[in-house]
């Protein structure tokens, strides 16, 4: 399936965010996702499915000052 995850096209053999965020070794409940400009809650990724050419964001906390 072709992806665009944070601005970068990849192809990758997943169906849903959770299955996505795992292949990319994503871990922890403090990720924000949202797929197509919208926020798919944490409890929500299990059965979130994804399409071509999706568009994928995850973000996580950055640490610094």
């Amino acid at each position: 399936m072709r992806l665009i995850i944070n601005g970068e096209t990849q192809t990758i053999a997943v169906t849903t965010l959770s299955q996505l965020l795992a292949a990319l070794d994503y871990e922890g409940d403090w990720l924000a996702t949202a797929v197509n400009g919208d926020l798919v809650h944490r409890e929500d990724r299990d059965d979130h499915a994804l399409n071509d050419n999706d568009r994928i964001e995850i973000l996580t906390p950055m640490q610094g000052g």
